[in-house]
């Protein structure tokens, strides 16, 4: 793996899966003689309230939920 000249670098799939690192997740770098830790920080609040937060204020349809279901069982 290799550092960019932007000074990125890309978690492989495996381990972002693994550890649950999703777009948005705040992480700290933690420096201990010669070794670098990367910690998905505790203050982050998670997929779902991401994508919750992400979609709030963007419905454009006025319905109940008692209509949303109904149109979702039929």
């Amino acid at each position: 793996m290799k550092i960019t000249s932007k000074g990125q670098v890309t978690i492989p799939i495996e381990i972002r899966e693994q550890l649950g690192l999703l777009p948005q997740t705040e992480v700290v770098f933690k420096i201990t003689g010669k070794e670098l830790r990367l910690i998905k920080t505790k203050e982050n609040p998670g997929r779902g309230r991401n994508i919750v937060e992400r979609m709030r204020g963007k419905g454009t349809i006025k319905m109940t939920t008692d209509e949303i279901m109904e149109l979702t069982r039929s």
